[in-house]
């Protein structure tokens, strides 16, 4: 062993020391950086030759410290938990949003919620049962009548108008998701370059998992590592990314909310077409675009010719003030009869059906507008169809934000698990700091012992030689 291989030991200590508080320091800068992941300094011995020559041994105590690998770390396991639940409950929140505007579309309950107007409506039919001589009293049940109409027109409107702002983000969101493809893509390749090289690509892993992250709340993924520290980035069945390649997805389906059933939305390959299986915001909002927000619409529909059958059926049955049978009260502005079509063809208040009388008698009597008064505490009627519907949308929404709230509370224990491997904590770095500290200085008293010892060798003994 040579007389100053002591140094050549000393100094690669120093140099490992000095890289550990690098990357010490690098672990501090960025403990409040969203995605960063810690990094730590893989320290191994550098071992004497087991080889002996024929002129020269070894002592076998080796050479020093290397210090070259630095390791990202992370948990395989635990981030593909976290692809998971995040998909899981950004699915839930798209679900749980889409329940909440439904019930906001209702107004109930509330004075200008629907069920308030059918029963003023129907309290108008009483008012001129007590006077069906009024005028005026023939005129407000028109008015009122009128007033619901207007209302299942507007909670009609606001499903369609959630719909199709639902589906105009659903495109937004996967073209977003093929921008964060091929920018995967173009990761994987760099960092593929960088191994092959030698150098490090930590940095640029960090930013491909962020990006991986966000899609699996949008689209729902799952990760193949392969080799280089590439991976292969999949969507139900389908490959997004594989390795530095990038496919597309998109929207395809009908853009008008009232013909879901034939063509419903879907999220396919743009190459091919292929159906696509997603989860993540998509996921929940393809559920709201097929099937919350067609069921309730079709209810509301139902409300509505409901409605008018029974309106127009008990209308019929009495007679105006001229002795006349009742005709149609509601019908329809073109096609058959829904929330948006539904409209009020009767606008002439002496023709009113109020009597129960036939014609040549007097008609000021008031039994058929009393029987329409009683219409809307009956069985089966339009008002116990709409309330079954309210009741089942507060189940399903209560439903979904008890789900939200389970899974939320899941999601927050993967994300503080993942947290705690590849976080930063500033308590241990400080610890990591203290100790790297302390070996550069003894590396550095090595040093100094060393010089000091070859001084005493070259200097002192050859004055003592001459």
């Amino acid at each position: 062993m040579s007389t100053f291989s002591g140094l050549n030991t000393a100094t690669t200590s120093l140099w490992a020391q000095r890289r550990a508080l690098d990357v010490t320091g690098q672990n501090i800068s960025n403990v409040n950086t969203e995605g960063y992941s810690r990094q730590r300094v893989d320290m191994r011995a550098i071992g004497g030759s087991a080889v002996p020559a024929f002129y020269s041994t070894g002592s076998g105590i080796g050479g020093g410290v290397n210090a070259d690998e630095v390791t990202r770390i992370r948990d395989a396991f635990l981030e593909g938990r976290g692809h998971t639940e995040h998909a899981n409950s950004a699915r839930l929140v798209a679900e749980t949003d889409a329940y909440e505007l439904v019930e906001q579309s209702f107004r109930e309950p509330g004075t200008t919620g629907l069920q308030n107007l059918m029963s003023d409506m129907w309290r108008g039919w009483q008012d001129v049962a007590n006077k069906p001589e009024d005028p005026a009293a023939r005129g407000q049940v028109l008015k009122r009548l009128e007033t619901l109409v207007g209302g299942l027109h507007f909670s009609r409107a606001q499903l369609d108008g959630q719909w199709e702002q639902t589906r105009e983000n659903l495109g937004v969101l996967v073209d977003d998701v093929n921008a964060a493809a091929e920018t995967i893509a173009k990761l994987n390749t760099a960092i593929l370059r960088a191994s092959q090289s030698g150098l490090p690509a930590n940095d640029l892993t960090d930013q491909r998992d962020a990006l991986v992250m966000k899609l699996a709340d949008q689209v729902g993924v799952s990760v193949v590592p392969r080799n280089g520290g590439v991976v292969d980035v999949i969507v139900g069945s389908v490959t997004l990314v594989a390795g530095g390649q990038a496919s597309k997805l998109a929207v395809a389906g009908t853009i008008d909310p009232t013909a879901t059933a034939g063509d419903p939305p879907r999220i396919v390959t743009a190459t091919g077409a292929l159906p696509v299986t997603v989860g993540g915001t998509a996921g929940g909002q393809l559920h709201s675009l097929n099937s919350v927000l067609p069921t309730y619409r079709a209810e509301l529909d139902g409300v509505a010719a409901d409605l008018a059958t029974t309106l127009n059926t008990a209308h019929a049955a009495g007679f105006d003030l001229g002795g006349v049978a009742g005709g149609p009260l509601l019908g329809s502005s073109g096609g058959p009869i829904t929330a948006a079509s539904i409209t009020v063809v009767l606008t002439e208040p002496e023709k009113i059906a109020a009597s129960s009388i036939g014609p040549g008698t007097p008609n000021l009597d008031h039994g058929n507008a009393d029987a329409l008064a009683q219409l809307g505490s009956g069985v089966g009627s339009p008002d116990t169809r709409y309330r079954r519907m309210i009741v089942e949308l507060g189940v399903q929404s209560a439903v979904s934000q008890r789900n939200l709230g389970i899974q939320s509370v899941i999601t927050g224990q993967v994300d503080a698990a993942r947290e705690s491997v590849a976080g930063v904590n500033l308590d241990e770095e400080m610890t990591n700091m203290l100790s790297f500290q302390h070996a550069y200085s003894a590396a550095g008293r090595l040093v100094t012992a060393i010089d000091e010892m070859l001084d005493v060798l070259i200097n002192r003994t050859g004055r003592v030689g001459l």
